[in-house]
């Protein structure tokens, strides 16, 4: 029994590969990670599950006042 207690270090299993990005969206990425193939890996796959949001969805509209009930029900 001449085994280590801790675990050996496994192969990774991702894949490396290059982009092109914008220095822009870059630059936007890095202010939120060190490490922006985190932020990158993420974002496709929650593109690929179709989980994406945009924009129009962090504003909601709001429904409409009710109308004014006429004089005598509670608006006397």
């Amino acid at each position: 029994m001449s085994e280590q207690a801790s675990p050996s270090p496994r192969p990774s299993d991702k894949v490396e590969i290059a982009i092109h990005l914008d220095p822009e969206l870059l630059d936007q990425i890095q202010h939120l990670t060190s490490d922006p193939s985190k932020v990158i890996e993420t974002a496709v796959r929650q593109w690929l599950r179709g989980e994406f949001s945009s924009d129009y969805e962090l504003s909601r509209t709001l429904p409409r006042n009710p109308p004014v009930p006429p004089r005598g029900e509670w608006n006397d």
